[in-house]
């Protein structure tokens, strides 16, 4: 047992949804002490950074209730379960833009907000695109507008906050990065 780990005691579910779970556990924390924790399960989620042979971003603009407002991201979306997270890169894909990929390339995993939720976001490079005539639809509560930008229009969007999603911020800036690698 690591000197910082904490012991759970006791775990009370308080909700299960059909994205996430909450629950509070009791913990023994480090020094002796008990602590409450309070837990969101996610079965975890990929996102895709797509880029187009003429180098052009594909995202999506879609209203975030929690926030009140749109916000351009990359495409995303849940884990069904059993499903391998490349196989879901390329539904959410196709879903939210209709884009289809020959070369789907894992390129990192990372935890959202480890502070109060387990959500794993796998983070995929899709090469390759090609739009698909009959592509799979939405589902029937989501609505997007697909979105393409250059490098400097995604930079200038996280300046004026359309993009303002960690996982989209992230995505820009690791193209940026890719970019001036080259130079």
């Amino acid at each position: 047992m690591s000197q910082l780990e904490e012991k759970t005691i006791k775990t009370e579910k308080i909700f299960s949804g059909r994205v996430i779970s909450l629950q509070v556990d009791d913990v023994e924390l480090p020094n002796g002490k008990t602590s409450k924790r309070e837990i969101v399960k996610h079965p975890g989620a990929v996102a895709v950074i797509a880029i187009k042979d003429d180098n052009k971003i594909v995202m999506v603009e879609q209203f975030r209730k929690p926030l009140e407002r749109s916000l351009v991201e990359i495409p995303a979306g849940k884990l069904e379960a059993g499903e391998e997270p490349i196989n879901t890169a390329r539904r959410e894909l196709e879903e939210e833009t209709g884009y289809v990929c020959d070369e789907l390339e894992w390129l990192i995993s990372f935890y959202t907000s480890p502070g109060f939720a387990d959500e794993l976001i796998h983070l995929y490079v899709a090469k390759g695109l090609k739009k698909k005539e009959n592509a799979a639809q939405l589902d029937e509560d989501e609505f997007v507008n697909l979105v393409e930008l250059t490098l400097e229009e995604a930079v200038q969007y996280v300046g004026e906050k359309k993009i303002y999603d960690a996982k989209t911020a992230f995505a820009v800036q690791y193209l940026q990065l890719k970019e001036a690698l080259k130079k």
